[in-house]
């Protein structure tokens, strides 16, 4: 399927509201979506960052948003790192690191590709600004079965060898990432137990 990656815009937010939609159904919190303000703020600080998957038809099939940062290994969490959702406060035009904060694809439309373009152009935008790495915080929704008899580590581990299967994790896996850290109280999600795996790509034209 060929999908195309551009920036959205304003004109785009009924797709990208139909898109969290779809992708976050009741009972999830209408007011945890996307509004018209956090998207413009996306637009207006880091367009770059503010992608849109579209199919040949013209159908918004997902999206996802980043903005740069100066990494510098500190625990946080995921409302601290996007400003709430705004990035203005967080962006940091100078920073070395994309962070993504955000990817959602519409369900009809998963394993078809999507977010894997989603990544993709991402990487793409890490080597085009000449950025270190990019980085995001990964839900581990599989953790709470484990989490009785194993630590957060040593699950995290078994996934990297695929002697376990996560849904997130094992994906981000597949785009390249590697965990480096695991932050605590990230997001409130009951079956990551709050946590959240940071997951890292390299740029390989930066040497270190």
């Amino acid at each position: 399927m060929s999908i195309l990656i551009r920036s959205y815009t304003l004109g785009d937010f009924g797709g990208l509201l139909d898109v969290q939609r779809e992708a976050f159904p009741p009972p999830f919190p209408e007011e945890l979506w996307w509004s018209r303000e956090q998207i413009a703020s996306h637009i207006e600080t880091f367009p770059e960052g503010a992608m849109i998957a579209v199919l040949p038809d013209g159908t918004i099939a997902g999206s996802s948003t980043s903005l740069i940062i100066h990494y510098d290994g500190k625990p946080h969490t995921w409302a601290q790192v996007a400003d709430n959702g705004y990035i203005r406060k967080s962006h940091q035009p100078d920073g070395d690191s994309l962070y993504g904060i955000d990817v959602c694809v519409r369900p009809t439309f998963r394993k078809f590709g999507v977010a894997k373009a989603l990544y993709e152009a991402r990487k793409q935008l890490v080597t085009q600004l000449g950025l270190k790495r990019f980085l995001a915080g990964c839900r581990i929704p599989g953790y709470h079965q484990h989490a009785a008899h194993m630590s957060d580590q040593e699950y995290v581990e078994r996934v990297v060898k695929g002697e376990l299967y996560d849904q997130v994790l094992s994906f981000m896996l597949k785009q390249g990432l590697t965990p480096i850290q695991i932050l605590e109280n990230y997001v409130e999600d009951e079956e990551s137990l709050n946590k959240a795996v940071l997951v890292e790509w390299r740029n390989p034209d930066i040497k270190e």
